[in-house]
């Protein structure tokens, strides 16, 4: 087992599970939404844990949609390898039909952080992956932070006023971080409640394209805790982050 073998493998169950999850919504369609969600939600998880189970057997496995005692599972705690998974992000665009910003996040959090990891973009026919990162931009002259189309912190709001930014709403947080990456945006600031396997993939990839990804204090995310509750996040342009991080201290103040 080599690194590269875990970045390849990232990509590879990413991409997979994405095909799976168009084939799935092109199937049962659109009228029941919640069917579409839970359904969407349970075959993605089911294929990604056998897989690892399979391919993976002596690593452990945090994946959003676990039950509680196994998320709660003090194994995963001493183990040196664990899988952190959310099969399905962004629920409600993948029930949504015609919307593209939901994603597939695989990574693997070794002894020191996040090493591999992959976000599938499946209604927009890609992925983003360690293996292969992306070249992000040099900032330009717009400056566009990427928030929540459902609950866009307040702070941010003003941040974007005081770093005279545009807001751009997007759906899910793996779609928010790959916009970063692939110029759509310079920025996805957030607080307000998130987990783990909400950002680990995508800041894999993000760390491993030089981008900034921290805290909206500046501090290190840390992954694979006891509480996999992570509630804030800072993604962007390198150079932007001395601004918006001073931005987000004044707001606190």
């Amino acid at each position: 087992m080599t690194i590269r073998d875990d970045h390849a493998l990232a990509a590879d169950l990413a991409t997979e599970a994405g095909e799976r999850l168009l084939t799935l919504r092109d199937k049962q369609g659109f009228a029941d939404q919640r069917a579409l969600k839970d359904a969407g939600d349970q075959a993605s998880h089911r294929f990604l844990t056998e897989a690892l189970q399979r391919l993976r057997p002596s690593d452990s496995v945090l994946s959003e949609e676990a039950t509680r005692e196994e998320r709660m599972d003090p194994r995963r705690l001493t183990a040196d390898r664990v899988w952190i998974i959310d099969p399905l992000d962004g629920t409600r665009e993948f029930s949504e039909e015609g919307r593209s910003d939901w994603a597939v996040h695989v990574a693997l959090w070794e002894r020191g952080g996040l090493t591999a990891g992959a976000v599938a973009l499946p209604a927009q026919g890609r992925t983003l992956t360690t293996a292969a990162p992306p070249v992000i931009a040099e900032p330009g002259d717009e400056f566009r932070i990427a928030v929540s189309r459902t609950r866009p912190p307040e702070f941010v709001r003003k941040l974007a006023v005081l770093a005279g930014a545009d807001l751009v709403p997007i759906g899910s947080a793996g779609a928010k971080i790959s916009a970063v990456l692939t110029g759509e945006v310079e920025a996805y600031v957030h607080a307000g409640g998130q987990y783990e396997w909400d950002s680990a993939a995508p800041v894999a990839v993000a760390l491993a394209a030089g981008a900034h990804a921290s805290r909206i204090d500046g501090s290190p995310l840390v992954y694979n805790q006891a509480d996999p509750s992570l509630p804030d996040i800072l993604v962007c342009l390198p150079d932007l982050a001395p601004t918006l991080l001073a931005g987000i201290r004044d707001l606190h103040r």
